[in-house]
């Protein structure tokens, strides 16, 4: 099963998740530094102070790249690194940081990809509104401008977001993640001014380097009714529209979906959204990012239904409390999340079929399982099977018609995993959180395979 000869193979990692040095080289305290300092917020109290101390053993960790085979690495920079206020002049010893490691990766022939935002919003601009406060993206294009230039001419591969729909929802919907915040208006005004800043961000890059690749990633679902009654038809349709079309069709076709909009009515009249906006959201990109881990099936309100994990918190989706988020018994990983390698052939097509022929990244996909170290060896089984199964989906697409180019395998090694902090494993390199001895897991040995064959077995 032979994937295009330029097919793009990489992993992702994320600035907060591996970084540490929290304090180190002028970086200052971001939303995520805040949230996780903050007794109850995550797991054992479990902070990204130290994480993976990529900072440190960013060279270790590129020759394990180069070791892989990696053709690519995705790796989010910190804005508070980078500009420690959130605004004005940029702090060179926190740009020089990630010129080494562009340059290691680019001596190791690996491309490297650049997301500009994974949720570490410098904690100043947080105190001034956050994301729910119009300025903000405009903050974010001037950040966006000043990486640029200092990495332009070495990187070509630019995401301005990581699911937005997380920072918005998650982080001033339910709470769940940083800052923190449980304001439904809030989050629904955050979800446009990280789209805002996004498309000024696209729009002053591709001033500066018109051939540059340009996109944003988006977490998208495949979304199931229960059954085929109405209620359960509604509910699937809500919660695509929120999980989904929120984002996909502001970005790719300039205008929010007016079934959404009306689901909506309640939480917010949507007099943020101002005109011009739209037409700035949906500048043209050169790629769509696609993150994929489970499908939702969702019904209609039923008595005497359990709580929901945080994440499907009625709080994190506006305006859908009387959705019910569907278990059907199939596999799980770590995280509870159900296994569902057919969801991701699904949101493939669809958002070819519905969005156009925009070339697509998996620029996330993997999973999390209890990993130990026995006799210095990972055997991770489960994980490895997942990587086959979601591949053979990304096979299936490409197969159908759709403009797959890349994945990235979600993660390059463990890490803090924000809420849950270092209690959930999602690598194919084991870390040893005390020692910081790095142990590739046989899915990483598998997944090197598959990239010097660039393909799978037939089965």
């Amino acid at each position: 099963m032979h994937f295009p000869t330029d097919f793009l193979w990489g992993a992702a990692t994320a600035a907060y998740q591996i970084e540490g040095a929290a304090s180190e080289g002028g970086r200052t305290p971001s939303i995520w530094d805040t949230f996780s300092h903050t007794p109850g917020r995550t797991v054992s109290g479990h902070t990204g102070d130290v994480a993976c101390d990529h900072y440190h053993r960013f060279r270790e960790d590129v020759r394990l790249m180069a070791d892989l085979g990696l053709k690519s690495y995705r790796f989010s920079v910190s804005w508070p690194r980078v500009q420690p206020d959130g605004f004005g002049a940029a702090n060179p010893e926190g740009l020089d940081f990630y010129r080494r490691l562009v340059d290691e990766l680019l001596e190791h022939d690996i491309e490297p990809w650049v997301t500009l935002y994974h949720w570490d919003l410098p904690q100043p601009l947080e105190d001034a509104g956050g994301w729910p406060n119009r300025d903000t993206a405009s903050r974010f294009a001037d950040y966006a401008q000043l990486t640029h230039a200092a990495l332009g001419d070495r990187v070509r591969y630019w995401t301005t977001l990581n699911e937005p729909w997380c920072s918005a929802f998650l982080g001033y919907g339910s709470g769940a993640h940083a800052p923190g915040r449980q304001d439904r208006a809030a989050a629904v005004r955050a979800g446009h001014h990280l789209m805002l800043g996004h498309g000024l961000a696209v729009q002053a890059l591709r001033a500066a380097r018109p051939d540059h690749e340009l996109g944003v990633t988006l977490n998208l679902y495949a979304v199931s009714p229960e059954t085929g009654a109405a209620a359960d038809l509604d509910a699937a349709r809500r919660i695509d529209g929120l999980a989904n079309r929120f984002f996909l069709d502001p970005i790719l076709r300039g205008e929010y979906p007016a079934d959404l909009l009306d689901d909506l009515r309640e939480v917010s009249d949507f007099a943020h959204v101002r005109t011009g906006d739209l037409d700035v959201i949906s500048t043209p990109l050169s790629l769509l990012g696609v993150n994929y881990y489970s499908r939702y099936v969702v019904g209609g309100p039923r008595e005497g239904e359990a709580p929901q994990p945080y994440w499907r918190a009625p709080s994190a989706w506006p305006g859908s409390e009387q959705v019910r988020f569907v278990t059907r018994g199939l596999p799980v990983t770590d995280m509870n999340w159900e296994i569902d390698a057919p969801g991701l052939v699904e949101v493939l097509r669809r958002v070819h079929r519905d969005y156009g022929d925009l070339p697509i990244y998996i620029t996330e996909n993997g999973s999390a399982f209890v990993d130990e170290v026995v006799d210095g060896r990972v055997d991770d089984p489960q994980r490895l099977a997942y990587f086959d199964a979601h591949l053979r989906a990304c096979h299936e697409a490409i197969g159908s018609g759709v403009p797959l180019r890349g994945y990235f395998a979600w993660s390059l090694m463990d890490n803090f995993e924000w809420a849950w902090g270092y209690t959930k494993r999602f690598g194919m390199i084991h870390v040893d959180y005390e020692s910081q001895l790095r142990t590739p897991k046989s899915s990483a040995r598998w997944y090197a395979e598959v990239i010097r064959r660039n393909g799978l077995a037939a089965e």
